[in-house]
């Protein structure tokens, strides 16, 4: 996901003020810096690592990014109650990025001054990632993101030419890409017989490589994309918009952007007489599209990954989730801000292994090596990465507002 900036302000944004938000479980300030803190005790050495967590706390995709904060807690109590790691303890530590790109390089600087920090988890946005992505990768920080799907980050700027280069070798992500998402819808509109599509975004990384997938692979299946238009992610009134797409005979609408402004987007649309599905990607899959929102029944939404509730794995998360008392919901990238940070945890443990079961001094060093070496089962199915940083597990799911919910219709893989 990429963002200019968060709009709307939530009960959470008022729940989560301030910058930065430190979750501890064992932290000792005291302790000498040096990739990770020591201390002693009955049992022998201690060591203390410090995961980061960059997502939006606050502002209008707060819902999203604190549900990925709880889950990457979640994991990391799961990792220390279970003693996964011998003699290391895991902590995180939480900056809020309130879903703006200017935050990126402060933030990458907070994790990168703290020595202990050992890797990142995050960020939610892609217009986010470009800006903390790069300081992180020249300081050597691991970085593996639940929620990034713009395809700069990991094929390079020509990806869409032909021209594919790896840009930070410290970068990896859980979850598919916009390179998947476009052409997945554009087959489902395809075989739900929608032959003439009205194409919107919001101008930014996310949305501009949402529809230019789904455009090529539309009109390659033979179907015709009426008219184009981009608007301000700002922006809240769109009559003039919904006239054209109106007088354009559109079966359907596709954006490409968030769901603050697919919201009245969506509204307006049918308010003038569009009585066709609005679809958008993983962008606009949240439930404050919902709330409020009547009009958005039958709206369509494509996402990374399978419903939690259809795995036993992702069934188990979701009973641990609730299980722990969070006051918010894990959202659609919990599963995966579980498994990023998880990943980040098994590479810990084979960095320690390696040492003879002690984490060395240079652990941050030789973290990414690590990552890129993972291969196991999470709780959204097999983590490991390609060459390029990228997930091998790509699956997707198209979701409708049905009964007031987001309900799965139809998963299948990112390639026909």
């Amino acid at each position: 996901m990429t963002r200019r900036s968060a709009i709307l302000g939530t009960a959470l944004a008022v729940l989560t003020t301030g910058s930065v938000l430190t979750w501890t479980l064992n932290r000792d300030e005291d302790a000498p810096r040096g990739g990770a803190t020591g201390s002693g005790g009955a049992g022998g050495s201690s060591r203390t690592v410090v995961i980061g967590v960059a997502a939006p706390l606050s502002g209008g995709l707060s819902s999203m990014g604190v549900g990925m904060r709880n889950s990457a807690d979640l994991a990391v109590r799961t990792a220390n109650e279970s003693r996964h790691v011998p003699g290391v303890t895991f902590e995180i530590k939480a900056l809020d990025d309130v879903a703006d790109p200017a935050k990126g390089a402060p933030n990458a600087a907070g994790f990168v001054s703290d020595e202990k920090v050992l890797g990142v988890v995050g960020p939610l946005n892609s217009g986010v990632a470009r800006t903390l992505v790069p300081p992180l990768a020249r300081a050597g920080v691991v970085n593996v993101s639940p929620g990034n799907t713009d395809p700069v980050l990991t094929l390079g700027p020509d990806w869409a030419s032909g021209t594919r280069s790896r840009p930070h070798s410290t970068y990896f992500r859980t979850i598919a890409t916009d390179v998947d998402q476009g052409p997945f819808a554009a087959r489902y509109l395809h075989g739900a017989k929608k032959t003439r599509l009205y194409v919107i975004d919001d101008a930014s990384a996310h949305g501009t490589a949402l529809t230019s997938g789904l455009t090529a692979a539309f009109t390659k299946l033979g179907g015709t994309v009426v008219g184009t238009e981009q608007v301000d992610p700002a922006e809240r009134a769109f009559a003039g918009l919904a006239a054209r797409v109106r007088s354009s005979g559109a079966e359907a609408v596709y954006f490409g952007g968030y769901y603050d402004t697919a919201v009245p987007l969506s509204q307006q649309l049918k308010q003038a007489g569009v009585n066709v599905p609005l679809m958008g990607g993983d962008g606009i899959l949240d439930q404050q599209y919902v709330t409020g929102n009547p009009q958005a029944e039958g709206d369509l939404a494509t996402n990374i990954g399978l419903p939690a509730e259809e795995t036993a794995a992702g069934r188990d998360f979701l009973s641990r989730y609730g299980k722990a008392g969070y006051p918010q919901p894990a959202g659609w990238y919990g599963p995966y801000a579980y498994d990023a940070t998880w990943a980040l945890i098994e590479a810990v443990k084979a960095v320690v292994t390696a040492n003879g079961g002690t984490l060395p001094d240079n652990a941050r060093a030789k973290l990414p090596q690590a990552v890129a070496g993972l291969a196991f089962d999470g709780v959204t199915g097999r983590v490991a990465f390609n060459e390029n940083g990228d997930t091998v597990h790509r699956r997707l799911t198209v979701y409708e507002v049905n009964a007031g919910n987001w309900k799965p219709v139809t998963s299948g893989p990112a390639t026909p």
